[in-house]
């Protein structure tokens, strides 16, 4: 009896949370029809780039996720294997899951390849590595916001300044927005603007690796040699996802540069 009083004075109520309501949301959109753990993963990783979920922060438990949102744990914990396995999260036996911590730089201008090298005066060019329609890695469906197993349209060229190769760069894009990769004959960026499908907004995230023994022939330097990684989520101005691209440069030849002012 105490029990039901209470339910009803609002007394255990669970409290409304932002980033719940965004999962919530997101898992009753009746048009996808993918696995419940990888829309969850999705949302997840949507959560984490708009913020909801900042770097360092915790994840709430499995126990509370699947309570919440009326889903198995086992889906909960398949959904951010996922996430770490993208290196999203990480998560030690008898603590808490947390959103990767990652020194972010916010780089202002949403420009291609060429027009970058453009502007350092110097002539871009490439090598086509692969242009076609293939069934998208977890990682590609993700950061476009499509099922799994969804066909997407992937482009990976070497670029090229000044004759030097520089940059490995692997561009996909939905079907929807670029329905043949053969389109784009030089530049992505000219072809999407042919098709009234230039990117409006994005986030870019930038790391440090080394090169692999392939990577290092087909950007002629030393296997190991350090390398900047930029990822690139770009949106149309209606919100969807139009591109998610991934330049691996050359660190020894190739510097971020931004203006910063107070």
């Amino acid at each position: 009896m105490s029990q039901k009083t209470s339910h009803q004075t609002g007394d255990t109520a669970p409290q409304r949370d932002p980033l719940l309501d965004h999962l919530a949301a997101s898992l009753s959109e009746a048009e996808d029809h993918s696995p419940i753990y990888m829309r969850l993963a999705v949302a997840l990783a949507d959560a984490i780039d708009a913020g909801l979920l900042g770097r360092g922060r915790s994840l709430p438990s499995e126990r509370l996720l699947a309570e919440r949102l009326d889903i198995s744990r086992v889906s909960v914990r398949r959904a951010i294997a996922e996430l770490e396995g993208e290196g999203r999260v990480s998560r030690r036996h008898g603590a808490r899951t947390m959103v990767q911590t990652r020194v972010r730089k916010d780089l202002p201008n949403l420009t291609g390849f060429s027009d970058d090298i453009r502007a350092r005066g110097m002539k871009p060019s490439f090598t086509w590595i692969f242009r076609g329609n293939v069934i998208g890695t977890l990682q590609e469906t993700m950061a476009l916001g499509l099922p799994a197993q969804t066909e997407v349209v992937r482009l990976v060229r070497v670029r090229l300044a000044d004759g030097t190769p520089i940059a490995l760069e692997r561009a996909v894009l939905p079907k929807s927005i670029l329905p043949d990769a053969m389109l784009v004959v030089h530049s992505l960026y000219e072809t999407l603007a042919s098709l009234n499908a230039m990117p409006n907004h994005g986030f870019q995230r930038i790391r440090a690796d080394v090169m692999s023994p392939e990577e290092a022939e087909l950007l002629q330097a030393a296997p190991l040699t350090p390398m900047l990684i930029a990822e690139r989520r770009c949106f149309l101005e209606d919100g969807r996802p139009v591109e998610f691209t991934e330049t691996r440069y050359n660190g020894k030849v190739y510097d971020f540069i931004s203006d910063l002012h107070r």
